[in-house]
């Protein structure tokens, strides 16, 4: 496609973002999204042209599924990409110098699982789960609490995976403390029940993450930047929030912030849901307000029913986006991630630049069984 796009939506989306070293040419951003298309945790051939198809197809930025941190209790999945070893490593520098050369910019998604893995599983079957408190998020004891060795060496893992990132060539990392996995159960009162250092209050259970952050921000230049993807839902706790105001937002975002976090992702359900009474702000208008970091929004964008309808086999309709370009234009948020819309069509973001919502592919449930 070579004719320039205009319209409203190339006027709110078309615009580049740059943080630190990272330009992204425009504001859609290729959501995180488990495929499990990497036997032994090696991203192949077939990995990289999936993530080069969205750049091609317009996409700015492009993030990749969570990748497993070099933790024994990191993964519960022997075909979940691996950010770690030599053979992995070389797999996703084929994504990054596929995907520069379609003209994205990429950063992966650092990812420890934490009590939510599953016991026996690979990749490492005789790795215990852990966690904060050794419970499960239903509260049921699983797994072990974390000891202080533990947590250093998690701290560890995620600056050892944000080193290999920069020296791999990508554009930044992205931390996953979201959904209930090990970040964020740590942050979370549900699942975080310690009395020492790393429990208690809001502020202190954001000591663990602040401490990866501050450990990655060590391990990389001052070019390279770091995202932080938060949510307020977890896996089996859809109405769980880590924040039931704006002021204990402003609690949980200062120390991360401090850190060294760059950017935002938060994550939501449907993105045009307000957060808090008194206002039309949804979470990632809320972070960049009290915060003042860059935000990405995420939820549902360009599809008329949320992610959890796929799991069920449910396909979901195309819709517009006004909602969206109206807070794109008052700059409630920086970015948009697109998670399933791409799933279903590499060229969403070049047909939504350009007008074309009626040319954009629906998405079926049955799509998530290939890796097109």
């Amino acid at each position: 496609m070579t004719d320039l796009p205009t319209g409203r939506p190339a006027a709110a989306l078309s615009r580049p973002f740059s943080v630190r070293g990272l330009t992204s040419r425009n504001r859609i951003a290729m959501a995180p999204m488990t495929r499990q298309f990497s036997p032994g945790g090696v991203p192949g051939r077939d990995v990289a042209d999936y993530y080069t198809r969205r750049a091609a197809g317009g996409v700015g930025l492009i993030i990749t599924e969570g990748t497993y941190v070099g933790h024994d209790s990191a993964g519960t999945s022997d075909r979940v990409p691996r950010f770690h070893g030599e053979d992995a490593l070389a797999g996703w520098a084929d994504v990054v110098e596929s995907v520069h050369g379609a003209g994205g910019a990429v950063i992966p998604q650092l990812w420890h699982v934490g009590v939510t893995r599953a016991e026996g599983a690979p990749p490492v079957a005789d790795a215990e789960p852990v966690g904060p408190s050794g419970v499960s998020l239903t509260g049921e004891p699983k797994g072990r609490a974390m000891t202080q060795k533990d947590l250093d060496d998690v701290v560890a893992a995620f600056a050892d995976a944000a080193g290999a990132a920069e020296r791999l060539g990508f554009d930044g990392v992205e931390l996953h403390g979201a959904h209930g996995y090990l970040i964020d159960q740590f942050l979370w009162s549900g699942s975080n029940r310690r009395t020492d250092a790393y429990g208690g209050d809001l502020v202190a259970r954001t000591r663990f993450a602040a401490e990866i952050v501050a450990a990655c921000r060590a391990a990389v230049s001052d070019t390279f930047p770091l995202f932080f993807r938060m949510s307020q839902w977890k896996i089996d706790a859809y109405e769980a929030r880590l924040a039931e105001t704006p002021a204990e937002l402003d609690a949980l975002l200062t120390p991360l912030a401090e850190a060294g976090v760059d950017v935002f992702h938060a994550s939501t359900r449907r993105y045009w849901l307000p957060e808090f009474e008194g206002s039309d702000l949804n979470l990632a208008g809320w972070v960049k307000k009290i915060s003042g970091s860059p935000t990405l929004t995420v939820g549902s964008v360009g599809l008329d029913g949320d992610f959890f309808g796929a799991f069920a086999g449910n396909g979901s309709a195309v819709t517009g986006i006004d909602r969206l370009l109206e807070r794109m234009e008052r700059d409630e948020f920086d970015l948009v991630a697109v998670g399933r819309a791409l799933i279903a069509d590499p060229e969403w973001a070049a047909k939504t630049l350009r007008g074309r919502g009626e040319d954009i592919t629906p998405f079926g449930a049955e799509m998530l069984t290939t890796l097109h």
